[in-house]
């Protein structure tokens, strides 16, 4: 399936957001997601199925200043 990863196009294999963020190694990291410009909480990412062609937005947070 193809989506919109963080603005660049990219094929993945997994069903769910949580496998994506395990696909990118990003499965533990402590990261903020959006889903076609929607809030997607952590407790949800597990149940969410991506469509192709979906949006998915990852972030992280920045320290610093």
């Amino acid at each position: 399936m193809n989506i919109t990863l963080n603005g660049e196009r990219r094929s993945i294999t997994g069903p769910t957001v949580a496998d994506v963020l395990a696909e990118i190694e990003l499965a533990e990291a402590r990261v903020a997601t959006a889903l076609n410009g929607a809030f997607l909480p952590a407790a949800r990412r597990a149940d969410t199925t991506l469509k192709d062609g979906d949006s998915l937005e990852v972030l992280s947070s920045m320290q610093g200043g």
